[in-house]
């Protein structure tokens, strides 16, 4: 779990609850041994600026390079994307994806909407979205798993790479995160 800012808490309880025992990654040596990796919901200029701080950048992009599953939710969306819309911050470029910041927009416009998550099958799944990143395009190889009503991407996979423009940590519903450990337990395949 990336915990040096953002929602990493919600996300250790929703894990917790789940049965997974987590580490907290500040550091680079926080990477060692780490089966997969959540980067949270929070300030994604802010994580730029800690991920350089704290020389995580290149060993996150790294771990994604051998094949370690990351999850990137909201700004971790962002972080995750080969390019954004705006100069500023500086994406990881793992994921072919390119993405717009505060595309649903502000503060008061979050909102929350049923979505057909399609790893769930026919099962709704109740998503929570505040200044959400947008999905503005996909690369050949990405997978969308779930839209919204218009057809705008909201949560999509390349290989071990998963990212979800809203919040799963926040709602009370832990099927997104189970279905992370599930792939991440078996691979990309």
């Amino acid at each position: 779990m990336l915990a040096v800012q953002g929602d990493f808490a919600e996300h250790i309880a929703i894990l917790k609850q789940l049965g997974v025992d987590t580490v907290e990654v500040r550091l680079p040596g926080d990477l060692d041994g780490v089966d997969a990796l959540v980067m949270p919901g929070g300030e994604s200029t802010t994580f730029s600026y800690l991920m350089d701080l704290y020389n995580l950048r290149e060993p996150i992009v790294e771990a994604a390079s051998g094949g370690t599953p990351i999850w990137g939710t909201c700004a971790g969306m962002i972080m995750m994307a080969r390019e954004l819309t705006e100069k500023f911050p500086e994406p990881l470029g793992l994921m072919d994806i390119g993405v717009a910041r505060n595309a649903f927009g502000r503060q008061v416009d979050s909102f929350e909407t049923d979505l057909r998550f399609s790893p769930l099958g026919d099962d709704s799944y109740r998503a929570i979205f505040i200044r959400a990143p947008g999905i503005v395009r996909l690369g050949d190889d990405v997978q969308v798993l779930a839209q919204l009503s218009d057809g705008r991407p909201v949560a999509v996979r390349q290989g071990s790479l998963f990212a979800t423009s809203f919040h799963p940590e926040l709602g009370d519903d832990p099927r997104i995160h189970q279905y992370f450990l599930t792939f991440a337990a078996q691979g990309t395949n």
